[in-house]
């Protein structure tokens, strides 16, 4: 997956996980939101590529179908259907395969597989996260974007979540994952890309950009 901006490009490989670091307003949502299909105009990519595809002139739903799986800022669950609903709604699997994919979501999230018809709502927030994630997850995604997703998460649930995304990424899942806690993102990706008002103002290792003194400075525009 390839993707340009107005002063850089930048790619995620399969089996990659690359954090897409920046302070709020630095073009993190819009650059995720781009990829999908959901903006367009000068703020986002100039170009997107995916798999090998320019479906820069793509609506949303060719792109998704060609194998997208998104966690979006604060979740966007369907709150009164359960948690079992959830992961069905979100499929564009064959219904038999659905419902077989549904059970493997389950055993694979614990913490879901112990209440599967509970209502999104009721669920606490790592467990509406989990939700989140394991909603993304349930058609195979090639390519796995998230917005966010530690927000208001307590450590643990974190851990848990990374764990989910390391495992993703081992099956061969690329996945580009928006943070404004850069030490967070960088402890679990193997690239940083550094955006500053929907610039690329920096690419490099996780491990050259977790030690950069100057990182904070440069995600602030300094």
């Amino acid at each position: 997956m390839s993707i340009v901006l107005d002063t850089g490009d930048f790619s995620v490989a399969a089996g990659e996980i690359v954090a897409l670091l920046g302070a709020n307003g630095a073009g993190k949502t819009t650059t995720i939101e781009s990829i999908l299909g959901f903006r367009g105009g000068f703020r986002g990519p100039r170009a997107i590529r995916l798999f090998g595809e320019d479906v820069t002139s793509l609506p949303v739903e060719r792109r998704v179908a060609l194998g997208i799986g998104y966690v979006p800022e604060r979740r966007r669950l369907f709150a009164s259907l359960t948690v079992a609903e959830n992961l069905e709604a979100s499929s564009r699997l064959p219904a038999a395969q659905r419902r077989r994919r549904v059970h493997e979501m389950l055993a694979a999230f614990p913490m879901l597989g112990e209440r599967p018809d509970a209502r999104a709502w009721l669920l606490s927030g790592g467990q509406q996260q989990m939700l989140a994630l394991a909603r993304a997850l349930m058609d195979r995604p090639r390519l796995l974007l998230l917005d966010e997703p530690t927000l208001g998460l307590a450590p643990v649930v974190v851990a848990d979540l990374f764990a989910r995304l390391r495992a993703a990424a081992a099956e061969g899942t690329a996945v580009l994952l928006s943070e404004q806690r850069a030490s967070l993102a960088l402890g679990i990706a193997s690239r940083g890309v550094v955006l500053n008002r929907g610039r690329v103002v920096r690419l490099a290792s996780a491990r050259e950009l977790a030690n950069d003194p100057h990182l904070a400075d440069l995600m602030a525009g300094g």
